[in-house]
């Protein structure tokens, strides 16, 4: 995979707060382009043994591959589990213009230090 491809990166986060927290750190540090927070929903997982029950809010990352790991770090540091839900999906196809926008929107402008 190229460091070029667009990711979609998905999350889960417990609360409102913490999903604005997230994604604002992600967009405001230039490692994602957008976040969609979604509307809550029910999940049902096995976590330590037992099957349990939360209402989460999925969180839709565009980004880069060239920034997955820093998106994950980022992820990790500000989300509130233990063990959250990362994935990324590479984008095979979409509009070439919305993609020009999220390589463009990722890109650090020559004056901005490196995201920590």
């Amino acid at each position: 995979m190229s460091d070029e491809t667009i990711l979609l990166v998905l999350t889960n986060a417990p609360s409102a707060e913490s999903a604005r927290q997230i994604a604002r750190s992600l967009v405001d540090a230039r490692l994602a382009a957008c976040v969609n927070i979604l509307p809550a929903c029910q999940s049902v997982y096995r976590w330590q043994g037992d099957v349990e029950e939360a209402a989460e809010l999925p969180l839709l990352i565009k980004t880069t591959a060239a920034h997955y790991q820093a998106v994950e770090a980022a992820i990790r540091v500000a989300h509130p589990y233990e063990l959250p839900e990362i994935i990324a999906v590479p984008v095979t196809q979409g509009l070439p213009d919305y993609l020009a926008w999220v390589a463009q929107e990722t890109r650090r402008p020559a004056s901005a230090p490196p995201a920590s």
